[in-house]
């Protein structure tokens, strides 16, 4: 979860980590720090805290160097502190190491190495690699990438490992393993990092890396190798990214950009692949592999947090559309019991980041058992999109506020075009029906840009509760994922305790919480669960709850019932879910910002889990 960066080449080092650092910061902020090399000297700078604060004690310092690394930290291994921080300096001080990722067996080689004598400065697993490398690196007289190439036969757990070395000064050594590399490809320099928000500025061209892979880079020269020394021809990709897509671009944070980017990203998932007026979708990972996916046994969903979300509205949708049986199932759960998958089952991962350890490791299970793998992803390139046998990318573009908001709509468009697909081609929707959803699609952004014209009115809402010391989300049917997908929300990015339910589960058990004080979330949109929800409502308005609704424009039944509301525009109960949620996006930014919290850069949280 950590964000990696390196450089090797003509430019001055420390600018371009600093501000790829910057960019990365999203997928961690407990420490930051940077190993830049000259001369045989190595320096090595790191402080706790976010890269701002690294930024500030670097005044002064010597930072004249082509070659460096850089580092920011989810801690794992240790308290965030200075000297939990990367990067890290091997016992003798001639190599400094940044380590995305867990070494499981870390404690094992920490013994072997304290029984040598070796001592520790930290509580990382980083530092006991590094000094398992540079040990024997030692005693078989090696080289730094032979020495790698043992140690890392060696450990078990994930990493992505930037390596410098004092006696070699121009080269950066790297190797992954669960964990995401990129290399852009400069003219005489390259560029390293964990994904390719730091290289876009520079270069449009990258390579890459695969797990077991290891990469020599120099300023003119990329070889990349597996473990057995074999080297591997690198497979260059144009980058499909634009610079002004990782700026905030005049918003106060990167998360209310992203939720208003949601029009256009919309536009963007469904553009070239749905013509409501000719009544077609063109989905070429669907169009080619349909047979496989129409005639499934059954269709699993693996993922995890907010794709989760994204996954059990996906169960609601597929059922009815498409009459397959569709289980959804956390990714880290699905991996560690032994679950029964079959040849003809489908699985669907979905992931924002298509890095996520849990749903990589829960495919790899599935696909050894012959389950056919389908992807829904937004980063080209990534692991899960390489490993799926097909796919769809959500083009949402680069997501850089950890809580998820375009990404999850992006994934329920394709979700809804992937079951309509299949449902067209079973023969299990009615023409008229299959049209009348096709529009409702396409109108989608529209409507989106039409709740956003009213975002105000949810920034007043949330001054009014920003106080409450809990939530509870209730929705029912379709909307019921969007209710755990508003309390995920809201608990990420304002510390608020939230609970989303379906809204006929309030009775057992969570309505004994209901008093005065206890803001309750209503999605209560026009639908065939409208009449029972009205229900729901009216019992906690007994019991004085406050009650805020997302409700169709033109229902006043639910007006009446509600303490505050918020209208949003007639969509079919299945398209609904990509409306519904935007108004809780908002409610949570605009609690959160009240709050004081760094909505962006939410406590504890890293935007792409790539560690257990």
């Amino acid at each position: 979860m950590c964000g990696i960066v390196g450089y090797t080449g003509t430019r001055q080092a420390y600018p371009v980590i600093l501000k790829g650092l910057k960019r990365l910061e999203y997928r961690g902020y407990d420490s930051s720090g940077v190993a830049l090399l000259k001369d045989g000297k190595l320096n090595v700078y790191k402080k706790k805290g976010k890269v701002a604060d690294l930024e500030e004690t670097m005044i002064g310092k010597v930072l004249d160097a082509h070659v460096g690394i850089g580092h920011t930290r989810w801690a794992t291994h240790g308290e965030p502190s200075d000297r939990n921080a990367h990067p890290h300096s091997s016992a003798s001080g001639k190599l400094a190491m940044i380590h995305n990722g867990i070494i499981e067996n870390y404690a094992l080689i920490k013994q072997e190495l304290l029984n040598k004598g070796y001592t520790f400065t930290s509580d990382t697993d980083t530092e006991v690699l590094l000094n398992f490398i540079e040990d024997i690196q030692k005693n078989n007289n090696s080289t730094l990438e032979e020495a790698l190439r043992i140690a890392l036969k060696r450990v078990s757990g994930a990493y992505c490992i930037l390596l410098i070395e004092q006696d070699n000064p121009d080269t950066i050594i790297a190797a992954r393993k669960g964990s995401p590399l990129v290399i852009g490809i400069g003219k005489g320099e390259h560029f390293l990092a964990s994904d390719a928000s730091p290289i876009i500025e520079y270069t449009k061209e990258v390579v890459y890396v695969n797990d077991y892979e290891l990469a020599i880079v120099k300023p003119d020269e990329l070889i990349l190798k597996n473990l057995g020394n074999e080297k591997i021809t690198p497979y260059i990709t144009k980058l499909d990214m634009e610079l002004a897509a990782i700026e905030k671009g005049g918003y106060d944070h990167f998360m209310l950009k992203e939720i208003f980017e949601q029009p256009s990203t919309i536009f963007d998932c469904l553009r070239g692949r749905l013509d409501a007026k000719e009544g077609t979708i063109r989905m070429s990972g669907i169009d080619h592999n349909i047979d496989q996916l129409m005639n499934a046994n059954r269709i699993m969903i693996l993922a995890c947090g907010t794709s989760w979300h994204a996954g059990l509205a996906a169960e609601y949708i597929i059922e009815e559309l498409c009459r397959i049986p569709v289980e959804v199932e956390y990714a880290s759960e699905f991996r560690y019991r032994n679950p029964i998958v079959n040849k003809g089952d489908v699985i669907i991962a979905i992931s924002q980041s298509g890095e996520t350890a849990d749903t990589l490791v829960a495919l790899e299970k599935a696909k050894e058992n012959g389950a056919f793998i389908f992807g829904v992803v937004n980063a080209v390139g990534s692991s899960i999109a390489r490993i799926s046998n097909a796919g769809a990318y959500t083009h949402a573009g680069p997501e850089i506020g950890v809580a998820s908001t375009k990404a999850f709509t992006g994934q329920l468009a394709v979700l809804m075009m992937m079951a309509l697909s299949i449902a067209k081609h079973k023969g299990t929707v009615s023409h008229e029906r299959y049209h009348s959803l096709l529009l409702e699609l396409e109108e989608v952004p529209e409507k989106i840009n039409a709740i956003l014209k009213n975002a105000s009115a949810l920034k007043v809402i949330a001054e009014k509760y920003k106080g409450a010391s809990d939530f509870l989300f209730l929705g029912r049917g379709y909307n019921f994922p969007i209710a755990l997908e508003g309390a995920l929300k809201l608990k990420e990015i304002s510390y608020i305790h939230a609970e989303g339910y379906p809204a006929a589960e309030m009775k057992h058990g969570p309505i004994a919480l209901v008093d005065e004080n206890l803001p309750v979330v209503f999605i209560a949109t026009k639908d065939a669960y409208h009449e029972k929800i009205v229900s729901n409502m009216q019992e906690i308005k007994a019991r004085k709850g406050k009650i805020i609704s997302i409700i169709t424009e033109g229902d006043t039944t639910s007006t009446e019932l509600s303490n505050d509301y918020f209208a949003i525009p007639p969509a079919d109960e299945l398209i609904a879910p990509i409306l519904t949620v935007i108004p809780l996006q908002l409610l949570s930014y605009y609690v959160g910002t009240a709050k004081g919290v760094d909505v962006d850069k939410p406590r504890n949280l890293a935007k792409s889990v790539t560690v257990e």
